[in-house]
């Protein structure tokens, strides 16, 4: 991934590791497969109905009248890939993007990341999920809280991005 390539910091790009250290992410050492059966309970399936239509919120509808195909949670999410894994977020840093504490995320290692992706980035062993900003070789991480500050290389530190955030699986109280 060269995306650490030819920015102004000294920060040293260092290519992906296959065991990291963990910080605000930690990774389920599980298949994702596992993990999404446990997040989605006992006896779940991952070819789950597919309604024809999108219901506005709040709006109770008969859905199984309008049932029309099904969708496999491992292929929309690409679970079966060896470059995908999933993650349990703790913080608070990215809520202003739909990611809350205790949300699993799903990170794609295969995609190259762009400016405005949700990424997840290791800097010095360490990872963190935020939004990565990068525009005319200024690098930074984007907390979606007010509460937390921008990430900027600093002299020294090495920085690589571990994933591209594809997809946020959440769970509401029952």
């Amino acid at each position: 991934m060269p995306l650490l390539s030819g920015h102004s910091n000294t920060a040293a790009y260092r290519p992906p590791s296959p065991t990291p250290a963990l910080d605000q992410v930690s990774l389920l050492a599980e298949p994702p497969g596992a993990v999404l059966k446990v997040a989605l309970g006992p006896g779940s399936c991952t070819a789950l109905p597919l309604l024809g239509f999108r219901p506005a919120a709040g709006f109770p509808s008969p859905a199984t009248d309008f049932q029309v195909d099904r969708v496999d949670l491992f292929e929309r999410l690409e679970l079966d890939k060896p470059y995908v894994f999933l993650a349990r977020v703790a913080g608070h840093s990215m809520v202003g993007r739909g990611i809350h504490d205790g949300d699993l995320i799903v990170i794609n290692r295969r995609l190259a990341p762009r400016h405005g992706h949700v990424v997840v980035a290791m800097i010095d062993n360490e990872l963190t999920c935020k939004t990565l900003h990068q525009i005319n070789g200024e690098l930074r991480l984007i907390a979606a809280s007010p509460d937390f500050a921008d990430i900027v290389p600093r002299e020294g530190e090495e920085w690589q991005v571990w994933g591209v955030v594809t997809s946020c699986i959440k769970s509401f109280p029952a």
